[in-house]
């Protein structure tokens, strides 16, 4: 079976050639280093999405650099790139995941509609099943129709338990019961699924700040863990950024999970995420398959867009 790795770098296709592919050109083409250069750098980071604030940050570190280590060959210049796109995306990931306890760690997942999310959780469950951790599913999402069935079949594949839902119910009270089973059955992951929402619907976002107010209560004492991933498609690029920054206010995200990034040129998004939100990504996806779907290495992914 190919690696993730493997995996990855075929899935950022799209994004290697409007990005990668770009830089080298620019690269090749300028034998010196000048200011053409840079701006043709720049217009590579922009049009793959990083964004207008990593473009000029990038570009003002390379700057830098160049003068200090007095580089005048361009060909040294893509070993400085590679670099310092790992450094922005480090930066990203130094908030990590909160530090897994005795109790229960719960994981609630957010995001607009059709992002990806109970497939992510599905995927997520089977990642943590594989290393024999028990987990559990609750289906949260009370309004989507078929919701909850199509979380039990992702229960079923994962070896997972699930606290399921009725339509129309309370998806606190579902989170509530969730976490209460999981701190009686000792288990070690809760997987919290929840429903749809436009990052605008204020609301709707009210309700998605209260499960997390009652995962917290129901905790208890006792400790245990509770974070909240945003599940974001990558092929919305920048207006992604204004969704997260809505359920950060709202709720307070403490990852990303970055899926369809192997259906997109704007995989630059990574770093846009990372440089602007300072959230870290903490799984990509690349495919619809089981295995598609892994934890984010900043190392791998640079390594997969140019090598």
């Amino acid at each position: 079976m190919r690696s993730f790795f493997q995996r990855l770098k075929e899935g950022l296709t799209k994004t290697q050639k409007a990005l990668a592919g770009q830089i080298k050109e620019a690269l090749g083409l300028s034998p010196s280093i000048d200011d053409a250069l840079f701006e043709h750098i720049e217009t590579a980071l922009i049009g793959a999405d990083c964004g207008l604030g990593v473009a000029e940050e990038l570009i003002v570190r390379l700057k830098k650099r160049c003068s200090r280590e007095r580089i005048s060959d361009s060909s040294a210049v893509l070993g400085l790139i590679k670099e310092e796109m790992k450094a922005i995306l480090s930066d990203g990931l130094l908030s990590g995941p909160p530090l897994e306890s005795n109790g229960p760690n719960v994981t609630i997942f957010a995001g607009v509609n059709g992002v990806g999310k109970t497939t992510s959780i599905g995927k997520i469950g089977c990642h943590y099943a594989r290393s024999g951790d028990p987990v559990l599913f609750a289906a949260a999402d009370t309004f989507r129709a078929a919701a909850s069935e199509q979380l039990e079949i992702w229960a079923q594949r994962a070896g997972a338990q699930l606290v399921g839902s009725s339509p129309g119910g309370d998806p606190a009270a579902v989170a509530f019961d969730a976490v209460q089973a999981a701190k009686s059955r000792g288990i070690r992951h809760v997987l919290i699924d929840t429903a749809g929402r436009l990052h605008s619907k204020s609301n709707l976002m009210a309700e998605l700040a209260k499960i997390r107010r009652t995962v917290d209560k129901a905790l208890g004492p006792d400790g245990g863990t509770v974070e909240v991933l945003l599940v974001m498609d990558a092929t919305t690029g920048q207006n992604g950024l204004a969704q997260a920054a809505e359920f950060t206010r709202a709720v307070g995200v403490d990852g990303i999970v970055l899926t369809k990034l192997d259906g997109t040129a704007k995989g630059g998004i990574v770093l846009a995420i990372a440089h602007q939100l300072k959230i870290p990504v903490r799984w990509v996806g690349i495919g619809e398959s089981i295995d598609d779907l892994e934890t984010f290495d900043p190392d791998e992914f640079v390594q997969a867009l140019f090598d």
